[in-house]
């Protein structure tokens, strides 16, 4: 169904490359959350305040707060689609993440609303009866929670948006809390415990709360900057190894300006005895090869080693072979040799892992340390430490 109605609402919804497209996508899912949350809304108030149901009067402001998510979300979507100028070069499809925050902020102000209320109603339980037309409600409503949960999911994938993969997750547990209230309902409808509507009203906020902080953590860390993902590392490692130029890959580094919009910069070691304008040719391909295939605005940097020495290779060999007793993950890469009379340099790059706790300092001492000593006397090293 979800296909049907983008094919239906959505202008030219296959060409999906297209930023003025994905943001048709975003504002039709605004749409539709905004109207299916207003309706649960509207509905469950008026069944909350005739029946003085904490718990349900709970689950009825969370859809508010879904509908105030569902404007947030699309006004983000006509703002990312804007294109570059000149005060954001890189485009504004960061606002996603900077909505999907306010989103956040939302459900965290309602979640600690309903807590307060939810208290209240332990200690002064209503004695008001729960009819069949409250239960008749929650159980419509779980329905097109779920309804939604796979609509946000399907369009979320379909155009890699972290704003719907949110509201995806938040009607999840919209279902997960109002089939508690409908349960709560009717044990309450049979027993006549009304002080568990306090107590699951208690529960569902929590359960709001919890969904908001996570929320909040993953766009967070998008906004600060985080490591890319292992599938646009292996597409880059993948462009790269059609090119048999290509030697070896490292210093890559991933910025990610918002969905659709990534910039990269990565060095590649070429063989320096080859002519340098066809290897240039080469990397013109590989830049263009990414920003075609992998939408990726890529900068290369070519590294020109030496293949064919044999003291060289066989130094960094030796030199290789030592990493590990350093810690395990260390490489090394942009190895150079300089001889003199009376002594010769290593020249490397080394990438050292996070999760090996040593300062750089530390790291180049014993790896100068070590080669003196299983090498010799005579080789000192010039090292740059780099965190892989």
């Amino acid at each position: 169904m979800t296909n049907l109605l983008c094919k239906l609402f959505v202008k030219d919804h296959q060409n999906l490359e297209d930023p003025r497209v994905r943001a048709r996508y975003g504002v039709f899912s605004g749409i539709v959350g905004i109207l299916v949350n207003l309706l649960l809304f509207v509905g469950k108030l008026i069944v909350g305040l005739i029946f003085t149901s904490v718990a349900i009067m709970a689950d009825a402001f969370n859809n508010l707060s879904d509908a105030g998510s569902s404007i947030v979300s699309m006004v983000s979507f006509r703002i990312s689609a804007k294109p570059a100028d000149r005060d954001h070069p890189f485009g504004h499809a960061r606002i996603e993440y900077l909505a999907s925050m306010i989103v956040s902020f939302l459900i965290l102000l309602i979640g600690f609303e309903l807590i307060t209320e939810s208290i209240d109603s332990i200690r002064n339980p209503s004695d008001s009866p729960i009819d069949i037309i409250a239960m008749v409600i929650l159980g419509a409503s779980i329905l097109m929670k779920v309804w939604l949960f796979f609509f946000y999911r399907g369009v979320g994938k379909k155009i890699d948006s972290g704003v719907l993969k949110a509201s995806a997750f938040d009607s999840l547990s919209d279902v997960i809390s109002t089939s508690a209230v409908l349960v709560t309902t009717i044990i309450i409808h049979f027993t006549g415990f009304t002080i568990l509507d306090g107590i699951v009203g208690l529960i569902v906020a929590c359960l709001i709360i919890v969904g908001g902080i996570k929320i909040l953590k993953e766009n967070m860390n998008s906004i600060l900057g985080e490591a890319p993902s292992e599938e646009i590392v292996d597409g880059i490692r993948e462009v790269v190894r059609e090119y048999p130029e290509a030697l070896g890959i490292h210093d890559l580094i991933v910025h990610n300006y918002g969905p659709g919009h990534t910039i990269a910069s990565l060095h590649i070691e070429v063989d320096g005895t080859q002519d340098l304008f066809a290897l240039h040719d080469v990397i013109d391909n590989i830049e263009r090869q990414m920003r075609e295939q992998l939408q990726i605005e890529c900068t290369v940097h070519m590294d020109p080693i030496a293949v064919n020495d044999p003291i060289v290779n066989e130094l960094r060999e030796k030199v290789t072979d030592l990493l590990p007793t350093i810690g395990e993950g260390i490489s090394l890469h942009d190895f150079r040799v300089v001889t003199g009379p009376s002594h010769t340099n290593l020249i490397f790059d080394m990438a050292v892992p996070f999760e090996i706790k040593m300062t750089e300092k530390e790291a180049s001492d014993k790896i100068s340390a070590l080669v003196k000593e299983k090498i010799g006397q005579e080789y000192y090293c010039v090292v740059t430490v780099d965190r892989k």
